[in-house]
């Protein structure tokens, strides 16, 4: 066989890429990544992945490990959320996805179409409503736009958190037209613990279905003290995402859906025998779909089981309320809300005096500078005319424990380095964009270079976006349609061949 490129060039060429990457262990990067701090899970994950490798997911009939592998890790989940059928309630099924965005998509999917199928409709023809708090992941966003539903968002409380009665008045009016109430546990924004039982009391005496967005907190909130019931174990909860990539430490993507009742999850399916081809039958968004990400998820869950899940949570707890403490202490910074499991968000505290203040997003690039990675978060105004304000989020895993030495004086110099310096204001260049209307490729390729943003610089061995406060003022600034219209255009030229 001859190569273009020999593996070992080929591997020393990917070593090279990789250098220029956030590091994705050892808890420097407070977001996207979720660090067991055990290297036998990833070796185990590893051997999981290679061994499932050329299996595709596609056909279980032909793959028969991928059911299998499937069903137990349904099984598993079910029962650590409440699922087990303790109540004599209806049996909880489940799918494994390859993601929460793809969970999420799929539980509005499956809603739409039992509340097209009860109202006698076909898709087009009508829209109901998918009543969520303003808070909810955005890829109830995306399953809104993807699958024609009206998206009823609800202002939150200055902690995060949705009040049962503002869904409750969402509700009073024309119930009928709501096809699912979406609530989170926790919400990504703030770590807020919506409050599940009571939405969903109020949504079961109105017939609507609740879906809980648990894809970040579901294998972690269940070993949380003093937490409220959030789960499957709540009256009126019909669906649950929760994320294996995240405090399952499986590698990505890997996600479960629960649905409460075959007859419901079976609505998330796609079928047809419609062409001459082989009878297509589609449990998720994907046909083919590869047994690696499943095969490790697996490996992880039979080697910790719940106790070691259990262990792992502790130490992420440990460390978050550590961590949290220690931003508590900082003049100028506060935590936002109650937050609750192993994430909260950062604001400035508006108590102090200005000079005294610290800006959370200017705070974070100066964290970024020694060596750390927080996640910059816009501000927010709701319909009710209340503005959640800018916020730097983190993320916490049980690696975090082990490095807090290092990471909380980082934090308390880089506040100190930055304390009374306001944000970036909006520009000149800013206010002539906000009455913009469509923009084209090249036009917002050029103002993205006017701003200072430059997908060509990114990748390869070049630098990063860099500093994210000026961005995400630009962000906040600009009308929704511009702002979106350029990050599409920043991420779109990024991946270009140049």
């Amino acid at each position: 066989m001859r190569f273009a490129a020999s593996p070992d060039d080929v591997l020393a060429r990917l070593a090279t890429l990789r250098e220029h990457d956030a590091p994705t262990h050892g808890g420097h990067v407070l977001s996207y990544v979720y660090d067991s701090g055990e290297p036998e899970l990833d070796e185990l994950a590893a051997a999981a992945i290679r061994a499932m490798q050329p299996v595709n997911g596609l056909d279980p009939t032909t793959f028969g490990s991928v059911a299998a592998l499937e069903r137990d890790l349904v099984a598993f989940t079910r029962e650590l959320l409440g699922g087990d059928g303790a109540d004599g309630g209806e049996p909880v099924v489940g799918t494994v996805t390859s993601g929460g965005t793809e969970s999420c998509l799929l539980a509005v999917k499956a809603a739409r179409d039992a509340w097209l199928a009860a109202h006698g409709a076909v898709p087009g023809t009508a829209r109901p409503r998918l009543v969520a708090p303003v808070t909810v992941h955005a890829a109830f966003q995306k399953a809104a736009h993807y699958f024609g539903l009206e998206l009823d968002l609800v202002p939150v409380r200055p902690g995060g958190a949705v009040a049962a009665d503002a869904v409750a008045e969402r509700l009073a009016d024309r119930p009928e037209d709501v096809a699912l109430v979406v609530v989170s546990a926790p919400s990504y924004p703030h770590a807020a613990l919506d409050p599940v039982a009571e939405v969903a009391a109020v949504a079961a005496a109105h017939g609507v279905p609740v879906h809980v967005d648990a894809c970040i907190g579901g294998m972690a909130l269940p070993f949380w003290p003093d937490l409220p019931d959030w789960d499957l174990r709540v009256p009126g909860v019909t669906s649950l995402s929760v994320d294996l990539h995240k405090y399952g430490y499986a590698p990505k993507g890997v996600s479960v859906l629960l649905h409460r009742g075959r007859e419901r999850q079976r609505e998330q399916y796609f079928a047809t025998t419609r062409w001459p081809g082989y009878p297509v039958v589609n449990p998720t968004l994907l046909g083919s779909r590869s047994g690696g990400p499943l095969a490790a998820a697996w490996a992880i869950t039979s080697a910790l089981g719940t106790d070691g899940l259990g262990d792992l949570a502790e130490r992420a707890r440990r460390a978050t309320d550590e961590l949290r403490a220690a931003v508590g202490r900082i003049e100028g910074l506060r935590v936002v809300g109650e937050p609750v499991g192993p994430l909260f968000a950062v604001a400035e505290d508006d108590a102090v005096p200005a000079a005294r203040r610290v800006d959370p997003h200017v705070w974070a690039d100066a964290v970024a500078t020694r060596g750390w990675v927080l996640q910059a978060q816009p501000a927010h105004r709701q319909a009710d005319g209340t503005v959640l304000p800018h916020t730097t989020h983190l993320t916490v895993t049980p690696v975090t424990a082990r490095v807090l030495g290092e990471l909380v004086p980082a934090l308390v110099a880089a506040a100190d380095e930055v304390r009374g310096v306001p944000r970036p204001g909006s520009s000149p260049l800013l206010g002539g964009l906000a009455g913009l209307g469509t923009l084209d490729s090249d036009t917002a390729a050029d103002l993205l270079r006017t701003m200072g943003l430059d997908a060509s610089r990114i990748g390869d061995d070049g630098p990063g976006v860099g500093p994210m406060a000026p961005l995400l003022a630009a962000v906040e600034a600009l009308p929704a349609p511009v702002a979106e219209r350029l990050l599409t255009e920043l991420l779109g030229r990024l991946v270009e061949p140049r």
